[in-house]
C-alpha cells in the first residue's frame, strides 16, 4: 500500500515537472533579491505578496504541465515511454481534476495580491491551455509561444517591483533565447513521435538541417545581449559566467552539427538545461 502511494506521488511529481517548477521559483526569488528589488534580502524573503505571486505562478505552471501531458500522451509514449508510463500510474480523470484544482488555487492565491494579479494569471492559464491544445502543433509559433510562456511568470515579479532598468530587459532577452534554443532541440529529440502524430514542428516540416541552422542563429543572437551586458552595465561576477556561457554554447554547436540520433539530441537538450540552471544560480553573483 505504501509502495503504491509513493509511486503515485512520484507520478504526480513527474506529471507536474516538480523539479522544473522548483527551479522557476528559485530563479524568481534570486532575481527578486539580486536584480529587481533594492530592499534587504530578508524583507524580500518574507514578503507575503511576492510569495503569493511565485506560488500562484507555480500552481499555474503545474496545471500547464498536466494539460500539456494530457494532449501529448500518445506522442510521449513514443518519445518518452518510461516517463509516460510513470505519469499514467495516476488516472486521467485524477490528473484532469488536479488540473482544474491547481488553476483554481492559482487564481485564489493571486487574489491575495490584487485584482490585476488575478487577471494576469487567469490569462496565463488560458494561454497555457491554448498552447497545449492548438499552438504547439504549429511550426515556429509553437516554439515562440513555448519560450514566451516559460518566462511570463518572471514578468509578474518584474511588474511587482516596477524595476525598468535596461539590463533587466537584456537579461530577459538572453533567457528567452536560451529557452527557445532548448525548445528547438527538444523538437529534434522528439521528431519520431512528432512525425507519427502529425505535429508540424520545424524538423518535421523543414528538416533537421534547417532546424540546426535555426539553433545556430539563435546562439549567435545570444552574443548581442551578452556583449551589451559585458560592456555597458555593471554586472559583477556574472560577467564571468556570461563569458563561460558563450564558450559553452560554441561547444554545444559543435556537438549539435555532429549529432544525428535521438540520444545525442537528448544530450544536447540536457546541456541547455544545465546552462540554464547554472545561469539561475549565477544570478546571485550580479552584485559581487
Amino acid at each position: 500500500m505504501k509502495k503504491t502511494t509513493l509511486l503515485k506521488l512520484l507520478s504526480l511529481f513527474s506529471a507536474v515537472r516538480g523539479y522544473n517548477i522548483m527551479m522557476v521559483c528559485l530563479a524568481q526569488y534570486l532575481a527578486a533579491i539580486f536584480v529587481l528589488s533594492q530592499r534587504p534580502y530578508k524583507e524580500v524573503l518574507f514578503d507575503e505578496s511576492l510569495f503569493m505571486l511565485v506560488l500562484s505562478g507555480a500552481l499555474a505552471i503545474a496545471g500547464g504541465y498536466i494539460i500539456n501531458g494530457f494532449y501529448d500522451q500518445e506522442k510521449d509514449l513514443i518519445n518518452k515511454p518510461m516517463k509516460t508510463m510513470i505519469d499514467l500510474l495516476v488516472s486521467q480523470n485524477t490528473r484532469l481534476t488536479l488540473y482544474f484544482l491547481l488553476n483554481l488555487l492559482s487564481v485564489i492565491v493571486a487574489s491575495y495580491v490584487s485584482f490585476r494579479a488575478v487577471l494576469f494569471f487567469s490569462l496565463y492559464i488560458f494561454a497555457l491551455w491554448l498552447y497545449s491544445h492548438r499552438i504547439k502543433k504549429i511550426a515556429f509559433w509553437g516554439n515562440l509561444s513555448s519560450a514566451s510562456l516559460a518566462i511570463i511568470p518572471f514578468f509578474a515579479v518584474f511588474i511587482y517591483y516596477r524595476n525598468f532598468d535596461h539590463s533587466i530587459f537584456l537579461h530577459a532577452i538572453l533567457i528567452y533565447l536560451l529557452v527557445l534554443i532548448k525548445d528547438f532541440v527538444k523538437d529534434l529529440e522528439n521528431i519520431k513521435g512528432d512525425l507519427v502524430h502529425n505535429y508540424a514542428t520545424i524538423p518535421v516540416v523543414y528538416g533537421e538541417h534547417f532546424a540546426k541552422w535555426l539553433i545556430t542563429l539563435s546562439v549567435l543572437l545570444c552574443s548581442l545581449p551578452v556583449y551589451l551586458l559585458l560592456n555597458y552595465f555593471s554586472i559583477g561576477w556574472l560577467g564571468y559566467f556570461l563569458q563561460f556561457m558563450m564558450g559553452y554554447l560554441c561547444l554545444f554547436l559543435l556537438f549539435l552539427w555532429l549529432s544525428h540520433t535521438q540520444p545525442r539530441y537528448a544530450l544536447l537538450h540536457n546541456m541547455i538545461k544545465l546552462i540554464l540552471v547554472i545561469g539561475v544560480l549565477a544570478t546571485a553573483t550580479i552584485n559581487n
